[in-house]
């Protein structure tokens, strides 16, 4: 095992760090989060053109035949940007829970559609619900799918629904276009303004089945387990702004005569921060080398926590202006916030682990 950068994911780093420096830098997305639509689609299509969107899928399958570790890096700038784009829905949810899905023609032109940027997709379920704990809200009946899911990210711009419903046998995974009668998306008030969720209402929906009850239950978990993995990428990123951002203005705040940054109880707290990122670096980037769930609860469980208190230190640090609107200091504690809660809490990961450390409640 490696967790060192290749080569090709520092490169790959440095390409998509210029186009969220040159399109996302915070006062534009703090305006934006401001308006009717806080998705920047246009930065969303350069992703596309990057090949962002469709690294860990298989060439065969039209991807770049890459792998979760490169997915990864771009999880961590865009983390560290708090990129209003649907990256976590489409390209980490529903796509990976597609790739779990035996490679029927749907299935390989809605990955297509995908990896090209002509179609946005998620999964839809709550981006609360933790690997493991699939109940789907949604059922198949003669009439189509009904039901109601609450809290679904990035479907307010998703052209597709990758839902799991329940059928007659089990657990069923369909693709339902939301351009029709029937399918309901409803903006829903979202803690995080660069990644607003909205609730789903099916009623009587048409859709094509994708996989049935010997894979679909899989192929929605393994989407579940690698998307917490990839969300502690994420938020490894919102923790190296939140770090950075800090020293850089400690540095050139002064106050009694002096740098604040000089001031040794500030020191330690920054020190603090920094040796807690280093340690979620660490997990995170075995959580991308080995998608496991061993690794992907590890690795939520310790960046959930060490991105809010980054996040936290970050805010306080600044003093008065970090308490202000226009700072985007509480753009990264409110992503912070809603990833710790997103894909499974950190104490649900704990639970999770537990059995491995021979510990019962």
């Amino acid at each position: 095992m490696n967790l060192l950068y290749t080569d090709v994911e520092t490169d790959l780093r440095a390409s998509v760090r210029d186009l969220l420096t040159d399109r996302a830098q915070p006062a534009a997305v703090l305006a934006r989060c401001e308006t009717d639509q806080p998705y920047d689609l246009d930065l969303w299509r350069e992703l596309v053109g990057l090949g962002a969107t469709s690294l860990h899928v298989p060439e065969e399958l039209g991807g770049q035949g890459a792998s979760v570790r490169e997915t990864a890096v771009v999880m961590e700038e865009l983390g560290r940007f708090v990129a209003p784009v649907p990256f976590l829905g489409s390209a980490v949810l529903a796509t990976t829970a597609l790739l779990g899905c035996k490679p029927s023609n749907e299935v390989r032109e809605l990955l297509g559609a995908i990896g090209d940027g002509s179609t946005i997709a998620t999964l839809a379920l709550s981006l609360a619900t933790a690997p493991g704990s699939t109940t789907p809200d949604t059922i198949r009946s003669g009439s189509g799918l009904s039901g109601r899911i609450r809290s679904v990210a990035d479907a307010r711009v998703a052209d597709v629904l990758v839902v799991p419903a329940q059928g007659q046998d089990g657990l069923e995974l369909h693709a339902v276009p939301v351009a029709q009668q029937g399918v309901t998306v409803t903006p829903a008030t979202s803690l995080d303004l660069t990644r607003p969720i909205a609730d789903v209402t099916l009623d009587g929906a048409t859709s094509t089945p994708l996989a049935g009850p010997e894979s679909a239950e899989s192929a929605v978990d393994s989407a579940l387990w690698t998307g917490a993995g990839l969300l502690a990428s994420e938020q490894l990123g919102i923790a190296e702004w939140c770090l950075d951002t800090t020293v850089a203005y400690l540095k050139d705040r002064n106050q009694f005569g002096r740098p604040v940054g000089s001031f040794q109880a500030l020191k330690h707290r920054l020190a603090d921060v920094w040796q807690d990122l280093v340690l979620a670096r660490a997990v995170a980037r075995n959580a991308a080398d080995d998608p496991g769930q061993l690794a992907a609860s590890m690795a939520k469980s310790l960046c959930s926590t060490v991105a809010v208190h980054a996040a936290e230190e970050c805010v306080q640090l600044h003093g008065g202006i970090g308490m202000t609107w226009e700072h985007p200091a509480h753009l990264y504690l409110k992503r912070a916030k809603a990833d710790s809660i997103a894909l499974g809490t950190a104490g649900r990961h704990r639970q999770l682990l537990a059995p491995h450390a021979n510990i019962t409640a």
